[in-house]
């Protein structure tokens, strides 16, 4: 409504500035002379023209005289009189005409006087059509300013209005915005339904709304979700303790050393697995930053044990192990050679070449298998979270192995390099050692 009031205020000083300039185009200007009071001026003058002529008015005085008093109703028309000389004898005011030449440039009207039939004088009748046109012009050049100043009044109050009723509101979304980015979801956006974005404003207040329930809801999920996890950890732990206490009577009672050996192993991994589950009370497996890396000085000869643990289908060979003490997470080092290994099971299924060595102050552990590698623009891919190769399409699997080997490793100091050896995928397993140790 306001908008409609400003743009019809505008439209009727445009209109009214085009009228008045209409008018003034095309207007007549009536510069025709008054012949009544033309014929009655030539009439006076003629009667009196005995007093004019003998000077009983002059045209230095201006107010004595018999003839003065004769002609001041002939006042409104401006005139001048003269002798057959050129002599003024009278005029009605100064600034007239008052020789021939120039009345006829002034363009003034000029007729002769005649007394008893022959030309006495001659009166020269002043042409006020400039004077008309310079009102009209004056008038027109009022009008026009005002019309404009009229219109820049509106202009401005037009622009006050746009700036309270869109500039200021779309500043305050703008802020608003912002503190939605930044994840401030409890303070309102104050709106006014009156204003022309009441309602495109109240629409980011409701969604504002709708984020703050879907993160409170969020919240509550992913406490639910832990919630679930550490309860399913508490009810796995009891029949992994009886398998645990089951593989201990076994490993007791048996009497071939190959099977004992395998409850031993049953044994080795029913502990990894308690171990596993007790970090599942406090984090999920994606959320690495929860779970503790705590290094710890150890021996070498650990390795031995802990590569043996990972290749449980026997498809490497551990060749012997320099002994030092190395600086790492026991139960963090066995997740990672149990991941590197899985991996060469499920996506090579070959054997696998196994080296150790030392590399300044890094103990480096080797495995390649021979499945051929991957594509050299995959390789960086490979240590990213739900990342995998091409040639991992059939088989199941999340790509968290390697991304979880990694993060262990940084947080004990070591590192995890990924290459493409002769024969397949090559992993090398960088192992600080410890400082007691080092040269």
């Amino acid at each position: 409504m306001r908008n409609r009031t400003f743009l019809i205020g505008l439209l009727s000083v445009f209109l009214a500035e085009v009228t008045a300039v209409f008018l003034f185009t095309f207007q007549d200007t009536d510069d025709r002379q008054d012949s009544v009071m033309v014929n009655e001026a030539v009439w006076t003058v003629q009667e009196d023209w005995e007093a004019l002529a003998g000077g009983g008015y002059t045209a230095e005085d201006g107010t004595d005289g018999e003839a003065a008093e004769v002609h001041e109703n002939q006042t409104e028309l401006a005139y001048v009189v003269l002798d057959l000389d050129g002599t003024v004898l009278y005029r009605t005011r100064p600034g007239l005409s008052e020789s021939i030449n120039r009345a006829v440039v002034h363009r003034d009207t000029i007729l002769d006087l005649k007394v008893d039939g022959r030309i006495v004088g001659k009166i020269i009748i002043d042409n006020d059509s400039g004077q008309t046109a310079r009102k009209q012009k004056q008038t027109l050049a009022f009008v026009v300013l005002a019309a404009m100043l009229l219109q820049c009044g509106i202009c401005i109050g037009y622009f006050f209005y746009l700036d309270c009723v869109v500039i200021r509101p779309f500043q305050k979304l703008k802020g608003f915005a912002q503190r939605i980015a930044g994840g401030s979801l409890d303070i309102p956006l104050t709106m006014d339904r009156q204003n022309l974005f009441g309602a495109f404003t109240e629409s980011f207040d409701i969604m504002r709304s709708e984020l703050k329930k879907a993160r409170i809801a969020e919240a509550k999920a992913n406490a639910g979700k832990k919630e679930l996890v550490a309860k399913l950890s508490h009810d796995i732990k009891t029949p992994v303790a009886s398998i645990k206490a089951a593989s201990e009577v076994g490993a007791a009672l048996s009497d071939s050393e190959r099977l004992k050996d395998n409850y031993t192993q049953i044994i080795r991994k029913a502990d990894q697995i308690d171990a596993l589950i007790t970090n599942l009370f406090t984090a999920a497996l994606e959320e690495l930053e929860h779970l503790s890396v705590t290094p710890v000085d150890m021996e070498s000869g650990a390795l031995k044990e802990m590569l043996e643990s990972a290749d449980y289908l026997h498809c490497g060979d551990v060749l012997e192990i320099p002994e030092c003490m190395l600086y790492a997470d026991p139960l963090r080092l066995q997740q990672v050679f149990d991941n590197i290994f899985a991996n060469s099971y499920k996506y090579a299924g070959t054997k696998i070449e196994t080296a150790v060595y030392r590399e300044g102050r890094r103990f480096v552990v080797c495995m390649e298998d021979y499945g051929g590698g991957v594509r050299e623009e995959e390789l960086p891919l490979l240590k990213e979270k739900f990342k995998r190769g091409s040639n991992a399409k059939r088989v199941e699997g999340a790509g968290l192995g390697l991304y979880i080997s990694d993060y262990f490793m940084r947080e004990m100091g070591g590192e995890l390099a990924i290459a493409n050896g002769e024969h397949g995928l090559k992993v090398s397993v960088s192992i600080s050692i410890s400082g007691a140790d080092v040269v």
